[in-house]
């Protein structure tokens, strides 16, 4: 299980609509092999946010080992992901989730795909440090969509 920190978890809305839910193992639980526990959730996201990287979802679960049909409303199991996969939806997720346009969502999503894995670890532990959350996020949203 340590070489897969993430889960990607399937969040039933009302009716026929459906949200994702990344969750990280602590760091401490990593370290000393322990999988008992709550695993925090990074981030959710649900509708046009998550349509619009939807291909990016399926390409990560795709690289993880899973299929594109074992995502569906109805899976209780969690996709269990590895660090890179993760940080990099987790970070695809915190940048599209507040924004409305869809041409930013796009322009960002494109750019997240792109990006080095270096550089979407350093946004990752900016975009989810208890202290820069926000600002990083913003200024990161800011850079990718050339505003």
């Amino acid at each position: 299980m340590a070489n897969r920190p993430f889960e990607l978890c399937v969040v039933r809305e009302n009716g026929s609509e459906y949200g994702l839910a990344l969750h990280q193992q602590p760091a401490a639980r990593r370290q000393n092999g322990s999988t008992n526990g709550h695993w925090p959730v990074v981030v959710h996201l649900w509708g046009t946010p998550l349509q619009m990287v939807m291909d990016q979802v399926l390409a990560a679960l795709k690289e993880a080992g899973y299929r594109s049909s074992d995502l569906s409303r109805g899976r209780q199991a969690p996709f269990e992901l590895p660090e890179e996969i993760g940080v990099r939806l987790g970070l695809l997720f915190l940048a599209v989730k507040p924004l409305r346009k869809i041409g930013r969502m796009t322009t960002i999503s494109d750019q997240v795909q792109n990006m080095a894995g270096e550089e979407t670890y350093y946004w990752f532990s900016k975009a989810t440090a208890a202290t820069t959350a926000r600002r990083a996020q913003k200024a990161m949203r800011m850079l990718l969509a050339e505003e």
